[in-house]
């Protein structure tokens, strides 16, 4: 098996997160835009390859995961929501920042922009509402959301001070050594 990806994608992070939480075999390969244009028919990461299958979204691909390892995908449908809530805030944040780093059109340039940083806002004060944990390991859908807003301070796109529900999230995610293993690297 093989995983494409990059060390900074909060996508990717969370694939490698659950192989090493698995201890399923598994190569990553680091991979950049270009790569993963030639390689993944979607043009992104992360991709997976195991023999003749090919996944190319990282929720097929922790589903397969999973499944392969012999564990539930989603038992609990309130976490399945959260994870799914986590991905359209993170998709608006992501957009947001690459439209600003390479064709560097601000939020206050675009119309669109600007709803998808009202998607993120509103996104984020109700997750901050929803998240209750306290322990480890943290559930698929904690895990996406713990990914999202490493990924989110990292670049400097969310600021926790008005969540703190998420701002604790991060901090015990943090405690968890393979989270801090799979970290992006120093400098953004």
């Amino acid at each position: 098996m093989k995983l494409y990806g990059s060390f900074t994608s909060p996508y990717v992070r969370h694939c490698r997160i659950v192989l090493a939480q698995t201890g399923l075999e598994c190569e990553f390969i680091e991979t950049d835009a270009v790569a993963s244009a030639e390689l993944s028919p979607t043009k992104k990461v992360p991709f997976l390859i195991d023999g003749n299958l090919t996944l190319t979204d990282s929720v097929v691909i922790l589903k397969y995961l999973r499944e392969k390892a012999g564990q539930t995908f989603f038992p609990d449908m309130m976490d399945f929501e959260r994870f799914a809530m986590v991905n359209t805030v993170m998709d608006a944040t992501v957009n947001i920042f690459f439209l600003e780093k390479q064709d560097n059109i601000q939020v206050n340039d675009s119309q669109y922009l600007q709803r998808q940083q009202g998607r993120v806002e509103s996104g984020l004060a109700c997750l901050n509402q929803t998240v209750v944990t306290n322990k480890l390991p943290l559930s698929d859908g904690q895990l996406r959301l713990a990914c999202f807003l490493d990924w989110g301070v990292y670049r400097q796109r969310i600021n926790l001070a008005p969540y703190p529900a998420l701002a604790e999230l991060l901090t015990l995610a943090n405690t968890d050594p393979l989270f801090t293993a799979t970290a992006p690297p120093e400098n953004p």
